[in-house]
C-alpha cells in the first residue's frame, strides 16, 4: 500500500515535468518561428533601405538656369530663319555663352572656356533647339532655361564627389569646383525634379539617360502576354479540369504543366530564339518577340491558377445548373467561371508581376540594345526595365549606380502595386463555400 502511495506522486511529479517540456518546447519553437521572421523582415528593410539611399538622388537633377539670347545671326540670313536653318544653328554656342556670362568667363581664353563649356551636359543644345523648333517666334529674345549639367557636376550637387583627391585625378578641377560653388551660392544651379528619367531613352551619359523606352517596352510587352497567355491558359485550364477525360495523357499533361513551372526562364529564352526569331523571322529585340516569350513562361502559372479556382467552385454549383436544363458548356460559362473570376485574376497578375520583372530570357532574344527612339509599335526595337537596370549595373560611370537603384525602385514599385492589386482582389471577391 505505502508502494502504490508513493507511485502517484512520482507518477504526478512526471507528468508535470513532461507538461512543462513540452510547454517549453512549444515555446522555443514560437521564439525560433519569431527569430526567422524579424531575421528575414532584418534583411528585407537592409536591402530596400541601400535600394533608396542609393537610388533616390535618381529622381533629381542638377541644371543651370540660365538666360539665353536665342541670337538671330545664329540662325542664318533668311527672315524668318528656314526650318534647315533651325536645326543647323549653334545651340551650343548660345547655351556657352549664357554660362560664360554667368560665370564671368571670358570667351577669349580657350582653355577657360573649355572648361567651363564642359560643365553643361552635351543634351543642353537639344534641349534649346526643341524649345526653338516648338515656338520658332523665340528667335531673338532672351529665354530662361533650365539646361542639364554634366554628370560629374550632377555627382558634386548630390554630394558623391570627393574633393579630397587630387586635382590630376579628379573629374573636376579647382578652376571648374570654384564656378560651380560660385553657381550654387548664386541660385542659378540648383537640382530639379528630373523628368528625364521617365521620359529619355537609352545615352551613353547619365544625365541624359531615362527608362521611358524601357516602359513603354514593358508596356507591349505585357498587353501581348495578357493578350495571349490568358486565353490560352485559362481555356487550357477549363479543358483539363472539367472535359478531360483522367487518363495516362492528361495525366502526363499536368505533370509537365507543373513542371515548366519551375523550368528556368533563360530556357525559355533559348525557345523564343530558336521559334520566334530563328524559325519565324520575327526582328531581333522587337517587343513582339519579348512578349510572346513572357507568355509562354506565364503560361504554367495562369493554367495552375485557373485550375485551382475553377477547382474550388462547390459541385453543387455545376449540378444546379445542369438541373434546370444547362448544357454542361452553359454551366460552365455561366456559373463555374464567373464565381472563379476572383482566383483566375490574382493568379493572371502574380503571373504579370513575374513576367514583368524577369531578364533572362529577355537577355537571350537580344534585347539589349541601345534603343533611343521610343517605339512606336510591337515590331520595332525596344527594351524592358529589368534589362535596362541590367545595362546600367554594367556602365562604369558613377551616375548610372543612382540610375541602377532608381531604376530598381521604379520596378519595385509597379511589382508591389502589381501583388496588392492581387490581393485586394482576391479579398474583396472570393467567396469560401
Amino acid at each position: 500500500m505505502a508502494t502504490e502511495t508513493l507511485a502517484a506522486p512520482r507518477s504526478k511529479e512526471s507528468a508535470k515535468k513532461l507538461i512543462a517540456k513540452r510547454y517549453a518546447a512549444e515555446r522555443r519553437f514560437r521564439a525560433y518561428g519569431i527569430a526567422a521572421i524579424l531575421f528575414g523582415l532584418a534583411f528585407l528593410v537592409a536591402l530596400f533601405s541601400t535600394i533608396f539611399v542609393r537610388g533616390y538622388t535618381a529622381f533629381l537633377q542638377s541644371a543651370f538656369t540660365l538666360p539665353v539670347h536665342l541670337d538671330p545671326s545664329a540662325f542664318g540670313s533668311s527672315t524668318p530663319p528656314s526650318q534647315s536653318d533651325i536645326q543647323m544653328a549653334d545651340y551650343t554656342k548660345l547655351a556657352n555663352r549664357a554660362l560664360f556670362q554667368a560665370l564671368g568667363v571670358d570667351p577669349a581664353n580657350k582653355a577657360e572656356a573649355k572648361a567651363a563649356g564642359a560643365l553643361l551636359s552635351q543634351n543642353a543644345d537639344t534641349q534649346i533647339r526643341r524649345a526653338v523648333e516648338s515656338d520658332p517666334s523665340l528667335i531673338g529674345k532672351t529665354v530662361d532655361f533650365n539646361l542639364l549639367a554634366h554628370g560629374n557636376v550632377d555627382t558634386l550637387m548630390k554630394g558623391h564627389f570627393d574633393r579630397t583627391v587630387p586635382e590630376n585625378r579628379r573629374q573636376l578641377s579647382d578652376k571648374q569646383l570654384g564656378w560651380l560653388d560660385k553657381a550654387a551660392e548664386q541660385g542659378f544651379l540648383s537640382k530639379h525634379f528630373n523628368t528625364g528619367l521617365f521620359t529619355y531613352g537609352a545615352s551613353s551619359k547619365p544625365e541624359t539617360a531615362g527608362v521611358g523606352v524601357a516602359l513603354v517596352g514593358s508596356l507591349y510587352m505585357m498587353l501581348i502576354v495578357l493578350l495571349v497567355a490568358v486565353p490560352l491558359g485559362v481555356a487550357a485550364a477549363v479543358y483539363l479540369e472539367e472535359f478531360a477525360p483522367k487518363n495516362l495523357l492528361t495525366d502526363t499533361i499536368e505533370v509537365n504543366i507543373n513542371n515548366l513551372a519551375a523550368v528556368p526562364s533563360i530556357v525559355f529564352g533559348l525557345l523564343g530564339l530558336a521559334i520566334f526569331i530563328n524559325f519565324m523571322g520575327i526582328p531581333r529585340s522587337a517587343a513582339l518577340v519579348g512578349g510572346l516569350v513572357l507568355a509562354l513562361m506565364t503560361l504554367p502559372t495562369i493554367i495552375i491558377a485557373t485550375r485551382a479556382a475553377v477547382a474550388a467552385v462547390p459541385p453543387s454549383i455545376r449540378e444546379a445548373a445542369l438541373g434546370v436544363g444547362a448544357s454542361k458548356m452553359q454551366s460552365i460559362t455561366h456559373h463555374v467561371l464567373p464565381l472563379a473570376v476572383p482566383g483566375i485574376l490574382t493568379g493572371t497578375i502574380i503571373g504579370l508581376a513575374k513576367a514583368l520583372g524577369e531578364t533572362a530570357p529577355l537577355l537571350m532574344i537580344g534585347m539589349v540594345a541601345f534603343v533611343v527612339d521610343f517605339p512606336k509599335t510591337p515590331f520595332d526595337s525596344a527594351t524592358a526595365l529589368p534589362v535596362q537596370i541590367y545595362m546600367w549595373a554594367t556602365a562604369a560611370e558613377r551616375g548610372f549606380v543612382e540610375r541602377t537603384a532608381g531604376a530598381t525602385l521604379i520596378l519595385l514599385a509597379f511589382l508591389v502595386c502589381m501583388n496588392v492589386t492581387a490581393v485586394i482582389l482576391r479579398r474583396r471577391y472570393e467567396r469560401r463555400w
